[in-house]
């Protein structure tokens, strides 16, 4: 019994002995945090790291997926360069790209997506009737966007946008290229025919208005056209009808290809002019044979500038392919729209814009900044043609 007793002691000593040390552990545990956070030296998690988002909004599927795709592409190889020389004021660049089909009541979508992500620059839109759509929603939210390719003068013209920019020339400069062309080819009357959007008839407007002041030409037909239509033998017939000499297009590619294709098959051999939204190799894969001989203004070529081969050789290296329209615009506008950011020292409406506006940056399409309206300063277009299945440019 005694032997019973001394063991029950015993361990109730022991008991007490070990509740003791492991208080004291922990009184010297939390003793030693204590000393840590007076010294400064607790150890902490490490911080995530700081991101800087750019939005890229356009057509990424789609008809027209082949003007917005290349853009989404030089958006990353953008993002890739400037991450791997530290990113932009120690803030790494993450592409978001958002998909607007080139539909106005998509971009809206976008706009409000990218508006409630907190995203503050935007490299797009791809099309003049979806960045018209969606440039409210991104002023109201203070949004800097930039777009390589909408290229509807009431853009940047009509002063409404102080938030817009981009790295293309606006359509009544391209109008009065394709209509000086058109001069020089000895076309006297002029079918100008559309297909009713922002871009397309905006542009067609402006050649309109470029033919009539010409003393020597004349607008035989002026005609809109339904996208998406399966044929237009009706607007291929009221060209022949006319009397015209030639046809001076606004609109893309899937529309000019039938109506190219229409015309050729109907023994119409005459000069087709068009614009940038057909200077695509789409066109040219579409039309097929059809295509040969057709003209479309288009962005100067950049293609002896350092900085323009360097973002090919880029593009080709990761996507073993060849960038697609508006590249060299697209990757220009990341790489202006993320300068001004670190120019500005943030991403704060005012001072971004204000960089834009002032400060200069090296660009495939050369050294440029933004005018007060928004447009890039020294940028223009030219004539190509389709030879041997390709597009030349032609003096």
């Amino acid at each position: 019994m005694r032997v019973k007793l001394s063991l029950i002691a015993l361990c109730l000593v022991m008991a007490a002995m070990l509740a003791a040390c492991g208080g004291e552990a922990k009184k010297d545990e939390k003793n030693d945090k204590k000393a840590d956070v007076e010294t400064g030296e607790v150890a902490k998690a490490p911080a995530p790291a700081q991101k800087l988002v750019l939005g890229v909004a356009g057509a990424h599927s789609g008809d027209l997926a082949s003007y917005g795709l290349p853009t989404v592409n030089a958006a990353e190889l953008v993002a890739e360069k400037i991450n791997a020389a530290g990113g932009i004021n120690g803030a790494m660049v993450e592409v978001m790209p958002q998909d607007d089909q080139c539909k106005p009541e998509l971009a809206t979508n976008v706009a409000t997506k990218l508006l409630s992500d907190g995203v503050k620059i935007v490299l797009g839109h791809i099309c003049s009737g979806a960045t018209k759509a969606a440039l409210p929603i991104y002023l109201s939210g203070k949004i800097v966007v930039m777009s390589p390719s909408a290229t509807n003068p009431p853009l940047t013209q009509s002063g409404d946008y102080p938030n817009f920019f981009r790295t293309i020339s606006s359509d009544d400069a391209q109008a009065a290229l394709d209509v000086s062309y058109a001069k020089s080819l000895g076309l006297k009357k002029i079918a100008v025919i559309h297909d009713k959007g922002d871009y397309g008839k905006g542009f067609a407007t402006f050649a309109k208005q470029f033919v009539e002041a010409d003393p020597g030409m004349e607008v035989a037909l002026f005609e809109g056209v339904t996208p998406g239509a399966v044929d237009y033998s009706a607007v291929v017939q009221k060209i022949k009808s006319s009397g015209a000499d030639g046809v001076i297009f606004g609109g893309y590619h899937p529309e000019a290809s039938k109506i190219v294709t229409g015309m050729r098959k109907k023994g119409l051999e005459i000069p087709f002019l068009s614009d940038d939204g057909v200077k695509d190799d789409t066109f040219i894969k579409v039309a097929g044979k059809y295509a040969e001989g057709v003209y479309a203004s288009g962005p100067m070529d950049f293609s002896k500038n350092p900085l323009y081969l360097e973002a090919v050789a880029a593009h080709k290296a990761k996507y073993g392919t060849e960038p697609g329209a508006f590249f060299p615009e697209a990757y220009s506008a990341a790489l202006a729209l993320l300068n001004a950011v670190k120019v500005a020292g943030s991403t704060d409406y005012d001072a971004v814009c204000n960089a834009l506006r002032t400060s200069y940056v090296d660009t495939p399409v050369g050294k440029i900044k933004f005018d007060a309206k928004g447009d890039a300063e020294g940028v223009g277009f030219s004539m190509y043609q389709v030879k041997d299945g390709n597009y030349v440019e032609v003096k």
